[in-house]
């Protein structure tokens, strides 16, 4: 780790954060954007790290470093050669967000190295910021993200809920509160990794952890109901129909626009609360009731082929793309769901 010694510089008086980098030093994960300090680096780890698991989210990341090694390749690039690398990830507003920060910095002339620049970025919140800042600027801010507001809750007993503002002020307040601002980056880093390996959602490794002894939710035998957070999420049903346009070895296809679910992706001919077009040839039923779960939707998909002899008439923002040129272009996931069930 770059700074695993910096716990001997904590003030002895908080055990916590001295038992936390110990244990770090031991159980930290070895991570490739932990072997630098490159912001370019950690930044564009931690925007993939987002709603993503490590191991996947490792291999997306080097595909960025191999393809776009510095911040201005990322800013140069097309928003569709951003969109074609992050396919598969999900969640493609951070991809989106990724670019148009790229071009943020390229025009600001350094990465943003204090909070307020690193706010400042386009898909930086406050967690993004305090990772970015403490890992590699040193800045002394605690980050506050699921894993720590896990392993605060369960330690200390707190039971306010933690998607409240009054929960958030007051994770937030106790994260800064023991921090050690001579290893901010360290610490930050332990706790992550502890919520992460040791004090997991479910089957924490309680009789093993270093601070069994003097956790609260582990006395009280509270651990699996901490942390609490309220039901707020309300889940919209959509049904698509998507009709697979073969003409000549070509295909239409065009993108999504600002204001729905995947923006700047791309997608056969889609019909949503209207009757289906009536074909010179008749449609092919290929799937039905496909369903695709996003966090706030729950999608139900029907998926139609009609081939055709001559081009129909389509609104304008449909283009034809040569069959085998599909994969050039990015694709929202279950579209290439629906394109694997094609008839050759």
């Amino acid at each position: 780790m770059n700074d695993s010694m910096e716990h001997k510089d904590v003030i002895s008086t908080n055990p916590f954060a001295v038992t936390l980098l110990k244990w770090f030093e031991e159980y930290g994960r070895s991570l490739p954007w932990r072997e630098t300090t490159d912001p370019y680096a950690i930044w564009l780890s931690e925007i993939i790290l987002q709603q993503t698991r490590v191991q996947q989210g490792w291999e997306y990341w080097e595909r960025f470093m191999h393809r776009f090694p510095h911040v201005e390749d990322l800013a140069a690039a097309t928003q569709d050669e951003v969109l074609r690398l992050w396919q598969g990830l999900g969640y493609y507003s951070r991809a989106r967000h990724l670019h148009e920060a790229a071009k943020q910095v390229v025009a600001l002339g350094h990465f943003p190295c204090t909070m307020s620049e690193l706010k400042a970025m386009k898909g930086v919140g406050d967690y993004t910021a305090a990772a970015i800042g403490s890992i590699a600027f040193g800045l002394p801010v605690a980050v506050v993200d699921g894993n720590v507001y896990r392993v605060l809750s369960r330690y200390f007993g707190i039971s306010t809920p933690i998607n409240t503002t009054e929960g958030q002020k007051e994770f937030v307040d106790l994260a800064q509160s023991l921090l050690p601002t001579s290893a901010p980056s360290a610490y930050n880093q332990a706790i992550m990794d502890f919520g992460a390996i040791q004090c997991t959602p479910t089957s924490p490794r309680c009789l093993i952890c270093p601070l069994a002894d003097s956790c609260e939710a582990l006395r009280s035998g509270k651990t699996a109901e901490l942390p609490v957070k309220l039901r707020k999420l309300k889940i919209k049903k959509r049904h698509f129909s998507y009709i697979y346009l073969r003409c000549q070895g070509m295909t239409a296809f065009h993108k999504r626009s600002a204001g729905d679910i995947w923006q700047g992706l791309w997608e056969p001919l889609l019909i949503e609360n209207a009757d289906l077009p009536v074909f010179s040839a008749p449609l092919s039923l290929i799937k039905k009731g496909v369903k695709h779960v996003l966090t706030h939707r729950v999608l139900t998909a029907d998926f139609y082929l009609v081939e055709l002899n001559q081009r129909p008439s389509l609104p304008e923002d449909y283009i034809w793309i040569p069959e085998d040129e599909l994969d050039q272009y990015a694709l929202p996931r279950l579209i290439e769901i629906l394109l694997a069930s094609l008839p050759a």
